[in-house]
């Protein structure tokens, strides 16, 4: 069986801290939630409900969480309007567009395979 750790990394990824690196991006960017959170952002900059309202079903605590991730990773940013009350927007930053090529390759891929995955997996004749 495989793990993780014993999945071949891309020459790219030999050193141990881009190996660590990759499997903790992988496992935000693979989160239930950041995708949803990352192509509520592909059109610009929106205030923290207007990402809730776009990303269905997300709580405020996971929404919050979610974000602050991103923005840690440099892929979303943050702005504060020094106004009464603060105004907080949110916008993917150069890094976080570059996101999305890999993403949509994710997509074609499950369009061409998908139904031979839920073949395998039983889910379809």
């Amino acid at each position: 069986m495989t793990t993780p750790d014993s999945v071949a990394m891309p020459s790219t990824c030999r050193d141990d801290e881009l190996r660590q690196l990759m499997r903790g991006l992988l496992s935000t960017i693979g989160d239930k939630w950041t995708l949803a959170v990352v192509a509520a952002l592909v059109d610009g900059e929106l205030r923290f409900s207007e990402v809730q309202r776009r990303v269905a079903g997300i709580s405020h605590r996971m929404l919050t969480k979610t974000l602050r991730d991103l923005e840690r990773d440099g892929l979303v940013g943050r702005r504060v309007h020094a106004e009464v009350p603060p105004r907080v927007e949110y916008t993917l930053t150069p890094l976080g567009h570059t996101l999305l090529a890999p993403v949509d390759g994710l997509a074609r891929w499950v369009e061409e395979y998908g139904h031979t995955v839920l073949r395998n997996r039983g889910d379809r004749p």
